[in-house]
Order: structure tokens, then C-alpha cells, then sequence
């Protein structure tokens, strides 16, 4: 199962989480950019439907994959 881990940082002027190199739009505090990671955090870990997806890799290549909508990773958040 994978991990996740929420990382709040300063970020534009303000604050953000970031997940791997994936930043969260900015906020104006650390309190509001921790709010919204924990918030995140939660529902990512919340199960869906199966459905299919497309996505884009590092090399500007674009997959179909189907994602079972039970695989959730755990998340934590990272202060």
C-alpha cells in the first residue's frame, strides 16, 4: 500500500502542503495550509468506484489505467 505524506511549507509568499512535488494552492497561514492538508489527507483516504482514469507521466506520455476505487493509500501530515 502506498504512503503519502502532507508537507506543509512556505510557498509563494504564503503557505502550502505538498505532497511529493505537488504543491496545494498558497494560504495566507500555516494554520489554514495545515487545516486544508489534514482535510486532504482524510479524503484521499476515503474509498470511491472503480472507474477508468488518464493521466500523463513525466515524459508527456498519456496512460488509461482502471482504478480500483477500494485502493487507498495511507496519508499523514507533516508539519
Amino acid at each position: 500500500m502506498a504512503k503519502l505524506t502532507y508537507k506543509i511549507v512556505e510557498h509563494d509568499g504564503g503557505w502550502a502542503y505538498k505532497v511529493g512535488s505537488t504543491f496545494s494552492e498558497t494560504f495566507h497561514t500555516h494554520q489554514e495550509a495545515l487545516r486544508a492538508a489534514e482535510i486532504a489527507s482524510s479524503e484521499q483516504q476515503v474509498a470511491g468506484t472503480t472507474d477508468g482514469i488518464q493521466y500523463e507521466d513525466a515524459e508527456g506520455k498519456w496512460h488509461d489505467e482502471l482504478a480500483d476505487g477500494r485502493d487507498r493509500p495511507q496519508t499523514e501530515v507533516s508539519d
